[in-house]
Parts: C-alpha cells; sequence; structure tokens
C-alpha cells in the first residue's frame, strides 16, 4: 500500500504563488510516476502535470510556463510550484502515484484558492 499526503494549499490573489508538496509513504518501488490533478464542483478530475522516476514531466497546456513540478526521489516527494495563479486555478488539487500497468494511488486533495 501507498499513502500520500499533500500539503500546501491555501488561499492566494491572483497573480500569487503557491507551492504544494506530497509525501508518499508504504511500499513504494524506484520506478513510478508522481503527479497532480485538480478538480472543480461538476467536472471531471484532470491532469495538471506529472513526473516520472527519472524527471520527465509533462503539462497540461493551460498552466505551461506558470507551474513547475519537481520531486524528489529521496524522500519520495513531488512539488507543485504554481506561479501567475488565476481564479480558473482553483480547485482541490490531488496528489498521485502510479506504477506502470497500475492504477493510481491518490492523496486526500488540498484546496487551492485564487481570488480576482
Amino acid at each position: 500500500q501507498v499513502q500520500l499526503v499533500e500539503s500546501g494549499g491555501g488561499l492566494v490573489q491572483a497573480g500569487g504563488s503557491l507551492r504544494l508538496s506530497c509525501v508518499a509513504s508504504g511500499n513504494i518501488f524506484r520506478i513510478n510516476t508522481m503527479g497532480w490533478y485538480r478538480q472543480t464542483p461538476g467536472k471531471q478530475r484532470e491532469l495538471v502535470a506529472d513526473i516520472s522516476s527519472s524527471g520527465f514531466a509533462n503539462y497540461v497546456d493551460s498552466v505551461k510556463g506558470r507551474f513547475t513540478i519537481s520531486r524528489d526521489n529521496a524522500k519520495n516527494t513531488v512539488y507543485l510550484q504554481m506561479n501567475r495563479l488565476k481564479p480558473e486555478d482553483t480547485a482541490v488539487y490531488y496528489c498521485t502515484l502510479r506504477y506502470v500497468g497500475q492504477n493510481a494511488y491518490w492523496g486526500q486533495g488540498t484546496q487551492v484558492t485564487v481570488s480576482s
């Protein structure tokens, strides 16, 4: 089993920054992909960014140039640096960890609210 605990959400004004962190614990294999999804009421959960254990990162178009995903493999931690935040970035952000061919593990989520 894998447990994921997110932190770093909160309320920020448009144009501001937040940094999300997610620590994974449990039975973790070295080769994995960690990432962040977000969800707003009435909408499907969408991938924001993910990063492989080798460092290959992938972003949704709406956050490219504003968000940066990174990870510390020694600490089993993934980060999401969010800059130039917009009201439309408001959502619950979920951390994930997945292995090839398996369902993802999910964190409980952390609320990010961007005021205009």
